[in-house]
């Protein structure tokens, strides 16, 4: 298991967050602190990767790793080797590359990332 160092005492806040990312029905909000950038993730009721954020990244699948705790909402993500799961409130969880995720209900989902949040939702040309 990896250790990581911490080195320094610090704090921000999501609620005025060092970056802020818009692609449809997502709001991505990014705070660094430390050598530690962390994201708090809001998906809308419809939101799917492949409708809101493939036209950002112009992959055919999410190539990010994920590590990160459901906060609201439910998200189902699918691997490109037709693996799935259900992610809900309370969970923690752990993507890999090569996966479609949708949003399942009418309730936002909201995550806290701390894995991807540097890179999700950056647009590439």
């Amino acid at each position: 298991m990896t250790v990581n160092v911490v080195t320094q005492l610090e704090v921000k806040s999501h609620n005025s967050p060092d970056e802020t990312r818009r692609p449809d029905k997502t709001l991505v909000e990014v705070v660094t602190v430390g050598d530690y950038t962390i994201g708090r993730f809001s998906f809308e009721p419809g939101w799917t990767w492949a409708d809101c954020i493939k036209p950002v990244v112009h992959t055919d699948s999410c190539q990010l790793n994920h590590v990160g705790y459901c906060v609201a909402g439910a998200l189902e993500v699918e691997t490109t080797h037709g693996k799935k799961i259900s992610i809900s409130a309370g969970d923690s969880y752990t993507i890999p590359p090569g996966h479609n995720a949708w949003v399942v209900g009418e309730e936002t989902y909201s995550a806290i990332e701390f894995v991807s949040a540097a890179e999700y939702g950056v647009k590439t040309e």
